[in-house]
């Protein structure tokens, strides 16, 4: 919790101020004991003059005035500090998650990023809250309280003792309490973790769960996981939930010996009434300054963890890293692959093969083979997605690895398999890349990409709001938005991972044209299922359990590559291969 606040850098006057207002605030507050000790003095004193004890009562007004006021402004600042330091390290969180790499991403798992971000760092935020407020103010106020209770002469040393054996006391159990439920808090987040991932699957996949009637195996699912959160909870929560009333217990029993080792002394003159309300006073501050502590402490262990889980985001450095500034580019819009092999971590055996093919500026090179060959893992070591366990990838006849992060992405107009549309404006969805779109440009992308005619129609226009997924287009409109997107970058190198299964024939073969006819110049790279997409390309690579067992043109894999034509075959008829 102490690296968090390391972000408070920028705000060390908000944090100066706050600390200046505490201690006007203790001070205050151990004040106005010795001004109730004068008036209850003034008050048994025989013939006292009404209007000393007013001036003495208009002086306590004063200072219990300025202690509330301190209060106050102590608690507006702690509320500023604590918001902008968890908003700075919710951002910090945030961009760092930006940066991880597909590796990374696995780790960690979505849910868990989801959860860390969101309730882990609202409950850091309201530890913090307490936090400011209190661990100085408690810790001082019991410090200063006993300081003049010691001083306020012999008499008053044995009830002082008995302060601090109550305090002795309460320091051994709150430790006890901390230490046994810091573990249990542990599992709870890890808990949550896993009931958040069970309520984000049901809610992304509730048409499937519907159409197989499994409610009731996804709610048996979700009650189990959610029962053993349940538990583990009252376990720790029970262990907290014990400290306040052990507080109490002890300041009960303070009290009661406080007042009975008074009804003492006070009678044989051995302590005047006046200084025992003093004393009675300052037990009080001391005991409520370390019943804040406590009120902090109860916080402390799910805050550690849920700090330490945060920290643990910011702290991560991503695996694939780019380099400050790109080498000089020596070719353009040209890609190659130098016997490159890849093997996902924790894998036993490779995905690709000894992968090796070139493709020149302008032309067309596509990718094809069974479900699970490799084909989408090898377009994505080109934008490093991941990294290839062996051999180079080169982009412009330099390697991947050597550029910078930024200048790599820029070069390519990137289509994933399943297109994504963000909850905003259809507009700021398509210029994504490039927010500083010209209007001309917005249009260009719209006809090239076949979504004029669908855009018009929509309610707004370019205007028209997306919702999260882009789930209120259909599959085959939100697709030719993501190609737009990838048009509107002009980039060296379109990536096209599948893009064109969810548009009909025509549109798949008008769309290509027009990229083809409008984008001259830029290097096509194709994954496809269809033989129908890649036909036409300069070269086609086959894959087959992660090798490449065809490399060439649509007619000469026909003749030479025996996968390919099974392909070829189980989608077009003899008839229809012969007149292509």
């Amino acid at each position: 919790m102490f690296k968090l606040l390391s972000r408070l850098g920028k705000y060390w006057w908000i944090v100066a101020l706050m600390v200046v207002s505490i201690l006007v605030n203790v001070t205050a507050d151990c004040v106005l004991p010795t001004y109730l000790g004068q008036i209850i003095g003034l008050l048994q004193a025989p013939n006292t003059d009404m209007g000393t004890i007013g001036v003495t009562a208009a002086g306590m007004l004063a200072v219990a005035l300025l202690s509330g006021g301190s209060a106050i402004l102590t608690g507006r600042l702690a509320s500023k500090v604590t918001a902008r330091l968890v908003a700075a390290t919710r951002y910090e969180a945030f961009k760092r998650i930006g940066e991880f790499s597909t590796m990374e991403m696995n780790k960690f798992s979505v849910s868990s990023l989801v959860t860390r971000t969101t309730s882990d760092l609202t409950f850091i935020g309201n530890t913090y809250n307490l936090f400011f407020r209190y661990i100085l103010y408690g810790p001082a106020i019991a410090m200063v309280a006993i300081v003049l209770l010691f001083t306020s002469g012999p008499s008053v040393y044995p009830l002082a003792f008995y302060v601090l054996g109550a305090l002795g006391l309460m320091i051994i159990f709150i430790i006890v309490i901390i230490f046994t439920s810091l573990k249990k808090y542990q599992q709870i987040q890890a808990k949550l973790d896993k009931v958040t991932l069970i309520t984000r699957e049901n809610l992304e996949g509730l048409r499937v769960v519907r159409a197989y009637n499994a409610e009731k195996y996804q709610e048996d699912k979700f009650a189990k996981h959610n029962d053993v959160l349940m538990r583990t909870e009252r376990f720790a929560n029970r262990g907290l939930g014990s400290l306040t009333p052990g507080i109490q217990l002890i300041i009960g029993a303070l009290n009661i010996l406080i007042f009975w080792t008074c009804s003492n002394l006070i009678p044989t003159g051995k302590l005047a009434y006046p200084l025992m309300s003093v004393v009675v006073q300052y037990a009080g501050l001391i005991l409520a300054g370390f019943v804040l502590i406590a009120a902090i402490i109860v916080q402390m262990p799910r805050a550690i963890v849920c700090s330490k889980r945060v920290l643990e985001i910011i702290e991560t450095e991503p695996e694939i890293k780019g380099a400050a500034t790109s080498p000089e580019i020596k070719e353009e819009g040209t890609i190659e692959f130098k016997d490159v092999t890849f093997t996902y971590p924790g894998a036993d055996k490779p995905v690709l093969s000894h992968i090796s093919f070139k493709a020149e500026k302008g032309s067309t090179i596509a990718f094809i083979g069974a479900t699970g060959s490799g084909k989408s893992t090898l377009i994505n070591l080109l934008p490093r997605f991941f990294d290839c366990t062996q051999g180079e990838v080169l982009v412009d006849g330099v390697n991947v690895k050597d550029y910078n992060l930024d200048d790599l992405n820029s070069r390519f107009g990137y289509v994933p398999q399943k297109g994504y549309l963000f909850h905003d404006s259809l507009v700021n969805n398509i210029t994504l890349g490039r927010p500083d779109a010209s209007a001309p440009e917005i249009q260009r992308a719209l006809d090239i990409s076949q979504s004029t005619e669908f855009v018009s129609k929509l309610p707004g226009g370019l205007e028209y709001e997306i919702s999260q997924g882009g789930k209120n287009v259909s599959g085959g409109q939100r697709q030719r938005l993501c190609i737009a997107r990838a048009i509107i970058m002009r980039p060296e190198i379109f990536i096209f991972d599948d893009s064109f299964s969810a548009l009909d024939y025509r549109t798949d073969k008008v769309l290509r044209g027009e990229i083809k006819k409008q984008c001259t110049g830029t290097t096509n790279v194709i994954v496809a299922q269809r033989v129908g997409t890649i036909m036409d390309a300069d070269q086609i690579i086959v894959l087959d359990g992660g090798e490449m067992v065809g490399k060439g043109t649509h007619k000469e894999l026909l003749k030479t590559c025996p996968v390919y034509k099974e392909i070829a075959l189980s989608q077009l008829s003899k008839e229809e291969l012969e007149n292509e």
